[in-house]
């Protein structure tokens, strides 16, 4: 479990960054040791060359002590142009290479350092080098490769020792960094996130950002602004339950009053009166529909729109229905309205829902429109290709403002003008839907709006749907 944490994950990488990094150093660090290693041989040979300068009558003794205490068989120091043998003794083999320290490149000296590590036999190698305090021209020596292989062995192995030590340290110290600045926070997030699942409706488990790291900070207010939005969203859908529960019951007893009202309306038939027998149709097909609205209202109390009852219908018939009723609701507006749509087009639909998306679109134009004062036209437009039906509803009025098209057919959040609820547009895109087709916002602007409602004419039988 320590492993798929983020602080176990975090302490392993880190021990393994760093000692890459130290391994980068350790080449560069160990081709300087080795360099070091040689300079120091030379710097003894010549002063062990410069005391037999200073005295030609030392002994064999002296003069093999001497190399030995400079870790060379021969010391070579060129003086004037003169090339002087100073100090030798018997080499264990040739020479198998030379080694010039007077000017190295970097990548030479680590090309040589690498080749010393991975020969392990003792070889006899010539080095050559500058004299120190500038006491001749050059030093020359021979010497043996297999105390400075050890030596370096050692050096690398001390190095490698202190990397790991100082990785470890490093680790851990981030270990316990990462835990307070990053695991911490996090700690807190899941916790308030979990917190909040909990009772979502609760607004005091909603997150406040205290996170000092910018990232983390971010994150938690993001988490914020949802937890915010979401339990404005419960709130409100649980209000909606009660509206709908409540607009059931009115619309229940709305359809026992308006059925009383229907039965009167059935004695005026029998009136004289030419004006009321002009109006009665008008109001009889009013009060069936304010019937069938409170039965629909019924059913979407329960959640649901009754399905359409899909016939062939002729859609002059119902436009012209839905433009003499807004005709007389304009009153004495000044608003015209215009229908374009072929007197022998029919389109399969549920003649009742589609009056109502079409009654909804319109009422909404005009009621827009009157909110400018000015005159102003609505008009219905049907066409129709070989797959679709298409109904446009346009408006001569001042457009959609940016909230309405930003939840446009949403429910209560939709409404185009002050006031308005937003459900007529939520409602007639339900019930669109229900056919199988699409209401959208074609254009919107200082020229007027245009609705499309597309219903395709394709039928989807059981068989078809099954595949």
């Amino acid at each position: 479990m320590f492993l798929k944490s983020l602080s176990g994950r975090f302490l392993i990488l880190t021990a393994v960054f760093v000692m890459l990094a130290e391994i980068m150093i350790f080449v560069p660090s160990v081709a300087r040791f080795r360099e070091d290693y040689l300079l120091l041989r030379l710097e003894r040979a010549q002063i062990a060359s410069l005391a037999l300068l200073a005295n030609d009558m030392i002994d064999a003794d002296l003069e093999v002590e001497l190399l030995k205490t400079a870790g060379v068989y021969n010391v070579v120091l060129r003086r004037n142009e003169v090339r002087q043998l100073v100090l030798s003794s018997p080499i264990t083999s040739p020479v198998s290479n030379t080694y010039d320290l007077r000017d190295p490149g970097a990548w030479v000296l680590i090309r040589d350092a690498l080749k010393c590590f991975a020969n392990s036999d003792n070889e006899v190698i010539r080095v050559i080098g500058d004299p120190v305090q500038e006491a001749g021209l050059l030093i020359e020596v021979t010497m043996d490769t297999q105390p400075m292989r050890a030596a370096m062995v050692d050096y690398g192995l001390r190095i490698l020792i202190l990397s790991a030590v100082i990785s470890v340290f490093t680790a851990f110290l981030l270990f316990f960094a990462v835990r307070v600045f990053l695991v911490r926070p996090i700690k807190v997030v899941v916790s308030a996130m979990t917190s909040y699942a909990k009772a979502p409706e609760d607004a005091r488990r909603i997150i406040e950002p205290t996170a000092g790291v910018t990232e983390l900070r971010n994150a938690e207010i993001a988490l914020q602004s949802m937890q915010t939005q979401l339990t404005g969203a419960l709130r409100q859908k649980e209000r909606l339950a009660q509206l709908g529960g409540a607009v059931a019951k009115v619309s229940h007893d709305l359809r026992n009053i308006l059925t009383t009202a229907q039965l009167l309306t059935d004695r005026m038939e029998r009136s004289d009166d030419p004006d009321v027998r002009r109006v009665l149709p008008r109001l009889l097909n009013s009060i069936a529909r304010a019937v069938s609205l409170c039965e629909s209202t019924l059913a979407f109390g329960k959640s649901e729109e009754p399905r359409p009852s899909l016939n062939i219908v002729p859609l002059a018939s119902i436009v012209e229905d839905v433009i003499e009723s807004e005709k007389l609701a304009a009153g004495n507006q000044a608003a015209s309205f215009r229908c374009d749509v072929p007197a022998a087009m029919s389109i399969r639909a549920d003649p009742e829902q589609i009056y109502r998306v079409l009654s909804n679109l319109v009422r909404n134009a005009r009621q827009a429109l009157a909110a400018t004062g000015e005159p102003g036209e609505i008009s219905i437009q049907a066409s129709e290709t070989e797959t679709d039906w298409c109904i446009q509803v346009s408006d001569t009025g001042p457009g959609l403002p940016a909230k309405a098209q930003e939840h446009l057919f949403q429910p209560f959040q939709g409404g185009a003008r002050k006031g308005g609820s937003g459900l007529g547009l939520a409602i007639a895109a339900e019930l669109v839907r229900g056919h199988g087709g699409l209401l959208s916002l074609r254009e919107t602007g200082g020229q007027g709006t245009t609705f499309l409602i597309t219903l395709p004419k394709s039928v989807i039988l059981m068989d078809e749907a099954a595949e």
